[in-house]
């Protein structure tokens, strides 16, 4: 006989960066502002608070063969994955961009009025990964970094 099982609780906790330089990625991440944890592992790994999910930079090459996937060819276009930093005011998303901007991010897309009454704009990291600066309808960041989805 089968027992039924129950089903584990879903939950995302880290989300892992391949980079191609990792010491640029730390420096770069380091300089975004997000506050690193867990400095003994030194250049093998960095972990990051987010607020939210933890977010890890591991070198590329190391990811790919621990997670047994090809190293090459790299993508150098879309991965059909973007990172989110979501913001309390348009005024905000024109601030993060340009800070980003300032720190060695490239814009890929200059702030906009979406067409679901949202405001956003998007950077890429040193390594291309794309980040999309948003303020939207029913998505609030509260004091405590948090986003909070309305029901």
């Amino acid at each position: 006989m089968s027992k039924d099982v129950a089903a584990p609780v879903a939950r995302l906790t880290v989300i892992t960066l391949g980079v191609s330089d990792i010491s640029a990625s730390i420096v770069f991440y380091d300089a975004l502002g997000f506050s690193r944890r867990l400095k003994a592992t030194g250049e093998a790994v960095a972990f990051y608070d987010t607020g939210g999910p933890v977010l890890a930079l591991y070198p590329w090459d190391l990811l790919a063969a621990d997670a047994t996937l090809q190293d090459a060819p790299r993508p150098s276009t879309f991965r059909g994955i973007t990172l989110a930093w979501n913001c309390r005011t348009r005024e905000e998303v024109d601030a993060v961009l340009a800070f980003a901007i300032g720190k060695g991010a490239s814009l890929l897309k200059a702030a906009h009025e979406t067409d679901y009454g949202g405001y956003s704009g998007y950077f890429a990291d040193p390594d291309g990964h794309p980040w999309e600066v948003v303020v939207a309808p029913g998505i609030e960041v509260g004091e405590d970094r948090r986003v909070h989805l309305a029901e």
